[in-house]
């Protein structure tokens, strides 16, 4: 299974708190680990990160705390990711050409840069913003399931 690293994929969980919460621009360490139900120290490292990347921006004082840097929909999710994570590759040889020692060899390394570039492309393409917000198809998803409430309305009225 491919997947991102925790920390990365709680950093998508925190940030997404500062669209989600209107009128909050600049939230607390604490206020995002309670919200998010994780470890403050986990959290705290995850934002410290996020400022030292340029995402987030930190303010001192009584009524300090952390808020994006730029708009929601100027954050990439492969920015996160990258920040947290490092390079976004499926390979050693997508993130750094030359490392492999069968590289020059391998069949596969021209697909596996293919895939990377999709990958890469399908991160970059959705926004903070975007992520922040239930997509159509978890919603049309939920309907399908019986979940009640207005995802239940929303996604009725986008399959009929």
């Amino acid at each position: 299974m491919i997947r991102i690293t925790k920390q990365a994929d709680y950093g998508i969980v925190l940030v997404t708190h500062f669209v989600s919460e209107p009128g909050s621009l600049i939230c607390t360490a604490r206020d995002l680990s309670e919200g998010a139900r994780l470890p403050l120290p986990m959290v705290g490292k995850i934002l410290k990160t996020l400022v030292r990347k340029g995402l987030l921006v930190s303010h001192r004082g009584v009524k300090g705390g952390y808020s994006l840097a730029r708009p929601a929909g100027e954050i990439s999710m492969s920015d996160i990711v990258s920040a947290l994570d490092g390079p976004i590759a499926m390979t050693s040889c997508s993130a750094h050409p030359g490392d492999c020692e069968i590289e020059s060899d391998c069949p596969a390394v021209g697909n596996w840069h293919r895939i990377n570039i999709a990958i890469q492309n399908a991160l970059q393409g959705i926004s903070l913003l975007e992520m922040s917000r239930p997509s159509n198809a978890l919603r049309a998803a939920a309907a399908l399931h019986g979940a009640p409430g207005p995802a239940l309305d929303a996604a009725r009225l986008e399959i009929a």
